[in-house]
């Protein structure tokens, strides 16, 4: 947003990817609402500036990420965009083995949170005039793999509600947009795919290039997108 200060609120944000979105908007100069249900680690930069605010808050909980969203706009005033990097995986189970806590967990973390998000953010965003929202599907919810039937699904559905609320929001000044990763270079991942090369993964500051590029003004022509975001793989 050329010549205004940002106000950004990013959830997940004590998280790899969430961490790598707010040191990008932080060097632009943008105000962070940061978001998350765990305390920030100690390499994070919230507490280090007065322009980030930190809120621990279970996105799972409507009225308490309404509260939170409210208390952070006494102080930054009006949010300008909301990045929502918040989401959860887990596999291995076949479709017809799929437990009712794997499909609840899923849908919870990777739909339901983005729900009560915007219920919270976006009336702020229409009552400004506008806005910029950025969500994290995968490259995974293209297609079902095997034993990645729920993780899929969940995906999936948050990519049709970000393309939903591209629909009912562009005409009123709100872009809605959604970023679509491989396979992220974290700890955890590394963890997990021990045998793998993670040069050819998404590092997670150049993610969150995209994701700032999303929210500026550079993108304003760009509505209900899922943009893939795949390194090398």
């Amino acid at each position: 947003m050329t010549g205004a200060t940002q106000t950004v609120a990013i959830t997940g944000a004590t998280g790899h990817l969430g961490r790598a979105v707010a040191k990008a908007f932080h060097a632009q100069g943008a105000r962070l609402i940061l978001l998350d249900r765990q305390t920030p680690p100690a390499d994070s930069i919230s507490g280090n500036s007065d322009r980030v605010l930190f809120l621990e808050v279970d996105l799972l909980d409507r009225q308490k990420v309404s509260q939170a969203i409210a208390r952070a706009c006494d102080q930054f005033g009006e949010i300008t965009t909301v990045c929502h990097i918040a989401g959860g995986f887990r596999m291995g189970e076949a479709v017809h083995e799929t437990t009712e806590g794997t499909w609840d967990f899923l849908m919870d973390l990777n739909a339901r949170s983005f729900i009560n998000v915007a219920a919270a953010t976006v009336p702020i965003l229409l009552r400004r005039g506008g806005g910029g929202i950025v969500t994290v599907g995968a490259g995974a919810a293209g297609r079902g793999a095997a034993r990645m039937g729920a993780y899929s699904a969940s995906k999936s559905a948050l990519i049709r509600l970000t393309e939903s609320m591209s629909a009912e929001l562009k005409d009123k000044g709100v872009r809605v947009n959604c970023v679509l990763p491989s396979i992220i270079d974290t700890p955890d991942n590394r963890s997990a795919m021990p045998d793998a090369d993670p040069s050819s993964w998404v590092a997670p500051a150049a993610l969150a290039d995209v994701i700032a590029f999303l929210a500026s003004d550079a993108a304003r022509a760009i509505h209900g997108a899922a943009i893939p975001v795949n390194g090398m793989v």
